[in-house]
This record gives structure tokens, C-alpha cells and sequence, in this order.
């Protein structure tokens, strides 16, 4: 059940209390009812001011919970959902992990035809599984459910794409996961691999199409404006790849941090920054380093429509949504706007005093007295 409006009587499970005072006989009754839930206390609190438009997805707030375990069932993402999620990206699908899992049925002496049959058969399977997923969290939420992919070619993914819109999907995210590491390859075929994926899904499908894209471009700007070309409807700046360590007592790689934390905000903040105020008539959302209210506010005054977060979840649990809308909300309330469009964007580089703070890449004045201070503690 939907929390009732401010003011007006509701019955939740076992709660209700209703406060009234009563006047004299020829005077009317004043009765003012409030609910409450002991099991998710839930504030009475307007938060239409949060709504943002994303990918042409109207989404209540802009805080969207990203690809992870936490989407990874129906469940989940309808619990996120209560938590106060804007809207919820499904687990992603690997590519791959489907070429990877199918690979390794193939033995070399057994019959091509019984190898063919069962790599089809687990494919099928884990894609037959997906678009479940798609389904069973589009039948329980409200808020947009948007499918994701991560591809490092174009692949079949057409004709997935096309079953992921047709089992509900508000949108589909590609994340387009790689390095390019090739030294004979083309330059910017890397960038034009993101179109190839682009343009072949598009071909398929009509629902909104996402690109989340890495960190590790040549020219970020350009491929957005070629993206948007193409049919992109919003960029995510910019994905997690996985991070590599070294064990220096094994000498084994081992995996590195796994969480984003605060400083991972800067980079997302530089880039969308620069491209919110160059390439228009796209969304943009940041990801990575978004672990409080006041980053969310940074990032919709860099240009972003909204955030896409699950590390600062993983540590502080759900109410760590509630939370961060009710940090913008009071920002928005500080100083005067009324909607996250009031002030979306007016940080970026469209302002000519906010180009020399975005597009700097050396330090120059500010480490002068910092090495002083710190040899003379």
C-alpha cells in the first residue's frame, strides 16, 4: 500500500492512530489522522521536487540503484524500490561469462554435435533465466526496470535485445566492458566497437538505450556525440572494470578493491562536466564514487540526470537511499530551487567560469606551500 497524502486517514496492517479535538456543540469537529508503520517508518514528506527525466524515463528521484547482486531477483529490486530507489538497474548479463561457461562443455574428444548441443542448451538456459529476471521485477515494481548488458561485441545481442523489450524492460543499459590492449589495432576502433554494439542493437529495439561507458577514452566527448547519433538516449560515466593487485609475498595477482569509495567521484564529475555543456540532447548519469547526498548534488550540478549507486549501499544498507534524497532535498531547500531542473547543469562548462577548473589537468599553484608545510611539521 502506497503512504497515504499528509493529513488523510489510512490503515496500514495492525497501525493507525487518529488524533482529534472536539468543540462545542455548534462548532464542527476538526479530526487530523496520521499513520504510522512500525515496520518502515515512512515520512511524511513531498518529494516531487526530486523527480528528474532520464533517458526519457521519468523517474520520482534521480537515484538509481546499479547492475549488482542487489538487482540480481524480483525481491530485491521491489525492496529497493520501497527503500525509496528511483529506479533499478537489473543485474547485468556477461557475455563473457555465457562464452566462458559454454567454452569449457567443449572437450576435444567428444562428438562436435553432443558439444554443439549442450553449449546451446546452457546458453539458452542462462538467457532463458534473464529474461525471467525481466519479467518477475517488472510484474512486482512501479519504478523503471531497465535490463542490462555487458558485450564486448555486437554479437547476437540484437535478437536478445529484441526478447529483453518484449518481456517489459523500460530500457536496456550496454555496458561495453574491455581494454584495448591490441597494438595492431586501427585507432579508435576501440570507440567504434561502442557504435558497431549501438547501432546493431538500435536496429532492434525501440525501448530507450543506455551506454555505460569506461574511463579508459581517448576522447569521451566525441564518442558521446557520436552515440547520440546513433540513437543513444543517455551515457553512464563511467563503469568499474576490475581491479588488479599484486600479493608481493606470493607474487600473485589478486583482486584489488572492489567498492568504489569518494574519490572516484572526480573523474565522473571532470568528464560529464565537459560533455553535459558540449553534446545535448542526451542524458547523463554518473557512476562511481557516489556515496553521499551532497555527491548527488554534485553530480546533477555537473549535468547528470541521475546517479547509478551500489557500493555506499553495500556499506550502509538500503536506508542509505532515504538518507541521501533527504541530504538534496534540504541542499535544494538551502538554496531556493524547487526542482532537481532548476539547477541540473549549472555547474557544467556551458559557463565559461567552470572551463578552466574542468578541462585542468596539472596541479600549478595549488601544491605551492603544501610541501612546505609539510617538511616544516
Amino acid at each position: 500500500m502506497d503512504n497515504p497524502p499528509c493529513g488523510m486517514y489510512a490503515v496500514r496492517g495492525n497501525f493507525f492512530v487518529a488524533f482529534g479535538a472536539c468543540a462545542a456543540a455548534d462548532l464542527h469537529i476538526k479530526v487530523i489522522m496520521t499513520t504510522f508503520d512500525f515496520r518502515n517508518e515512512h515520512k511524511c514528506t513531498d518529494m516531487s521536487s526530486l523527480n528528474t527525466s532520464f533517458a526519457g524515463l521519468e523517474l520520482k528521484n534521480p537515484i538509481v540503484v546499479s547492475s549488482s547482486s542487489l538487482t540480481d531477483s524480483a525481491e530485491g529490486c521491489l525492496r529497493l524500490e520501497r527503500a525509496g530507489a528511483g529506479a533499478v538497474v537489473l543485474k547485468s548479463l556477461f557475455e563473457e561469462d555465457i562464452v566462458r561457461r559454454t567454452e569449457s562443455l567443449t572437450d576435444e574428444a567428444a562428438h562436435t554435435e553432443s558439444a554443439d548441443y549442450l553449449q546451446g542448451y546452457l546458453r539458452g538456459q542462462m538467457l532463458g533465466d534473464y529474461l525471467k529476471l525481466v519479467r518477475e521485477s517488472k510484474s512486482l515494481c512501479k519504478i523503471p526496470v531497465i535490463a542490462s548488458i555487458c558485450c564486448c561485441s555486437a554479437g547476437e545481442w540484437t535478437d536478445f535485445a529484441r526478447m529483453i523489450e518484449q518481456e517489459g524492460a523500460d530500457a536496456l543499459e550496454l555496458n561495453v566492458m574491455s581494454l584495448a590492449s591490441d597494438k595492431t589495432a586501427a585507432d579508435g576502433a576501440f570507440e567504434q566497437r561502442h557504435v558497431d554494439i549501438l547501432a546493431a542493437v538500435k536496429r532492434s529495439v525501440s525501448i530507450p538505450v543506455i551506454m555505460k561507458l569506461g574511463a579508459n577514452l581517448s576522447n569521451p566527448v566525441s564518442l558521446i556525440e557520436r552515440l547520440r547519433g546513433y540513437g543513444a538516449a543517455a551515457v553512464v560515466l563511467f563503469n568499474r572494470p576490475y581491479q588488479t593487485d599484486i600479493d608481493i609475498e606470493k607474487m600473485e595477482y589478486v583482486s584489488g578493491k572492489v567498492l568504489s569509495d569518494e574519490s572516484d567521484l572526480s573523474n565522473s564529475l571532470r568528464w560529464t562536466g565537459i560533455a553535459s555543456a558540449a553534446v545535448k540532447n542526451i542524458s547523463y548519469a554518473i557512476s562511481g564514487g557516489v556515496h553521499s547526498g551532497e555527491a548527488v548534488v554534485k553530480a546533477l550540478l555537473a549535468g547528470a540526470s541521475a546517479v547509478e549507486v551500489c557500493s555506499a549501499i553495500y556499506m550502509a544498507g538500503d536506508a542509505w537511499i532515504s538518507s541521501a534524497l533527504e541530504t538534496v532535498e534540504k541542499w535544494q531547500g538551502r538554496h531556493g530551487f524547487d526542482s532537481v531542473a532548476g539547477y541540473r547543469g549549472r555547474m557544467n562548462a556551458a559557463d565559461a567560469a567552470h572551463v578552466d577548473r574542468l578541462e585542468r589537468m596539472q596541479f600549478l599553484k595549488y601544491f605551492e606551500g603544501f610541501g612546505n608545510a609539510h617538511h616544516h611539521r
